[in-house]
């Protein structure tokens, strides 16, 4: 990864708590121990940022309280090549005239590029999917109101009675946080209250979740295995986990994310 882009996670991820530690930047920029600490040397000298015992910290931390976990833009450099494969075997179950949900996040914005050939419905709470499609597609584009939240692109209504109980969709595509027994796992309450409301008016539900998913936690759960139709993942998923979605009911798509091919294969 180049160091601009490193710098940029590294910016990036201060800003959603209050200390970043090297172990977490290591793991978000699939570099070395060295090499971040000597980034975060760097951006110290340069005053872009603090830095503390075991990490650093943002010198102009942000007074809004955003929503829990990683922001879209750290996000978006991790797994890009899996999320792309996965988000093309996504399209796959996508005909022209369906009703979709597209759920906002990394994995499913790589959905926008093959849906410019489309022509569907597609309800959306994802700020830059909505503005892509709308530009580059002759889609029929439906937001949710309510307030964007800037760091994660997208936009989550604090009515109950919003625009989403009018829309009726065929499936709804979505990312996730972590994958257990127990089912479907996200990082926070608000993207609990809004993610029920859209799953409540899709017949199926279909995660895309590359295979790292399967051993992230969190400790909310947002549905049972059993409520998914549908996940579509990369080639690395483990034995363990294929058993785990067979066990309750859940169709399995594999995207192979190698440079030779991208088709999926049915599980």
């Amino acid at each position: 990864m180049h160091e601009n882009e490193r710098h940029r996670i590294i910016l990036s991820a201060i800003q959603e708590k209050p200390v970043a530690t090297v172990p977490e930047l290591v793991e978000m920029t699939d570099s070395s121990e060295a090499t971040i600490r000597r980034d975060i040397a760097n951006l110290h000298m340069q005053k872009k940022l603090r830095r503390v015992r075991g990490g650093a910290e943002s010198i102009n931390p942000p007074q809004f309280v955003g929503l829990a976990g990683r922001t879209f833009s750290v996000n978006e450099t991790l797994n890009a090549s899996k999320k792309r494969a996965i988000a093309h075997a996504a399209i796959q179950l996508c005909n022209d005239g369906d009703a979709i949900i597209i759920n906002g996040g990394t994995t499913t914005f790589q959905m926008v590029h093959p849906l410019a050939a489309k022509r569907m419905q597609i309800f959306t709470n994802s700020f830059p999917i909505a503005e892509h499609l709308l530009n580059h597609s002759k889609n029929t584009i439906m937001l949710s109101g309510g307030v964007i939240y800037r760091e994660q692109n997208i936009i989550l209504s604090p009515f109950e009675n919003d625009v989403t109980r009018n829309f009726y969709a065929k499936r709804m595509f979505m990312g996730a946080q972590g994958l257990c027994p127990l089912g479907l796992m996200e990082a926070d309450p608000l993207l609990i209250q809004a993610e029920h409301k859209l799953i409540n008016q899709a017949e199926e539900l279909v995660v895309l979740a590359d295979s790292s998913k399967f051993t992230q936690r969190s400790s909310l759960i947002l549905c049972a295995l059993e409520r998914i139709t549908t996940i579509i993942t990369d080639n690395q998923i483990r034995d363990e986990d294929r058993d785990m979605l067979e066990t309750a009911g859940v169709g399995l798509i594999v995207a192979d994310n190698t440079a030779q091919s991208q088709q999926p294969s049915v599980a």
